[in-house]
């Protein structure tokens, strides 16, 4: 996958328009609020996380942690982030533009409440350089195959 076909995902919502490039890189949390000019914690972190023989994601505020007791309670199972080649592979997104968008079925995203204290938030779309800016209930509904808002992360006071 690439920004190109989450462009392409994004126009069945009339989204695609909303996507920024940047001539920098925005792979990291840091990078892309600096790119975007926006807090580190108004950036969202798309995690990817082994499932049995598949995985899900979690979109979550770039000020958070995973809370394992949280995510065990919530999942039954230990959390265990996936390697860059395995994320590749399994969401078809590289390490640095990995997001909701345009999934491949079967692989269920997640979005953590610690995005809610935001009126918008900013993820990746698919590329290490770029950006959409949602509303964390848009970010929801249009995100491929999600399934709830969870409460699985720590927040920084």
């Amino acid at each position: 996958m690439s920004i190109s076909s989450v462009k392409e995902y994004l126009k069945q919502f009339g989204m695609d328009s909303k996507v920024l490039e940047f001539d920098v890189s925005s792979a990291t949390v840091d990078l892309a609020a600096e790119a975007v000019g926006v807090a580190p914690q108004r950036i969202t972190k798309t995690l990817a996380f082994k499932s049995g023989d598949s995985c899900i994601v979690i979109a979550a505020a770039g000020d958070t942690k995973i809370d394992n007791k949280k995510f065990k309670n919530e999942f039954g199972f230990k959390a265990r982030m996936l390697s860059p080649d395995e994320t590749l592979a399994l969401t078809g997104h590289a390490i640095g533009g990995v997001c909701p968008f345009d999934l491949p079925e079967g692989v269920k995203s997640y979005m953590d409440v610690s995005m809610k204290r935001f009126e918008t938030v900013f993820t990746a779309c698919g590329s290490s350089n770029s950006a959409i800016e949602l509303t964390p209930d848009e970010l929801f509904n249009i995100s491929s195959n999600a399934e709830k808002w969870i409460d699985v992360c720590k927040v920084p006071e």
